[in-house]
């Protein structure tokens, strides 16, 4: 027998039979065909092995800081300004834009009005609008100086300051004259 268990032996390192992929039973064939025919051993009881799974640890649940969303929070409205700024901007532009060309059509429209000005009153036709009117120039007679050369001065009166029921008065009767002017 212990020629047939060295020739298994000996037939299994030399030979392919079909596979070249390792035989991962092989060490315990051998060792079944080593001990092949003894009596078997006594094992010692050894305690099974108890494999524990370890425990998932869970990630306590964070707390949010005040700080933080206060900071979100400020981002976010620094952001809205910054948006309406630029919403602010380009209504400006857009307005600017048509007050230029407001301005362009009120420039030419004041070059036209202008010259028509300057020929309704030229010095010539108001010449003989006038004299048609029948006004003439004033004569020597008509006319009178005034001497400015003496300094000027002024009389400042003061005022008599009104007493305590003249007040009261003057106050009730514009109280009054406001609530009659409300309701008209």
């Amino acid at each position: 027998m212990a020629a047939a268990a060295r020739d298994l032996r000996d037939r299994g390192r030399h030979t392919v039979n079909g596979s070249l992929a390792y035989d991962l039973d092989y060490a315990v064939r051998e060792r079944e065909l080593r001990h092949a025919g003894e009596a078997p051993r006594t094992q010692k009881k050894t305690k099974a092995k108890v494999y524990e799974t370890p425990r998932v640890l869970v990630r306590a649940r964070q707390v949010v800081s005040p700080l933080a969303v206060l900071s979100v929070a400020a981002i976010m409205g620094l952001a809205l300004l910054v948006l309406m700024s630029y919403v602010q901007l380009t209504m400006l532009s857009a307005e600017t834009v048509e007050l230029r060309s407001r301005l362009t059509e009120l420039e030419t429209e004041n070059v036209s009005l202008t010259a028509q000005y300057q020929r309704m009153f030229d010095m010539a036709s108001v010449k003989e609008a006038a004299e048609a009117a029948g006004m003439t120039k004033p004569s020597s007679t008509q006319m009178s100086r005034l001497d400015l050369s003496a300094g000027d001065s002024a009389v400042a009166y003061r005022q008599k300051e009104p007493g305590l029921f003249s007040r009261i008065l003057s106050s009730l009767h514009g109280g009054v004259y406001a609530v009659v002017e409300y309701f008209d």
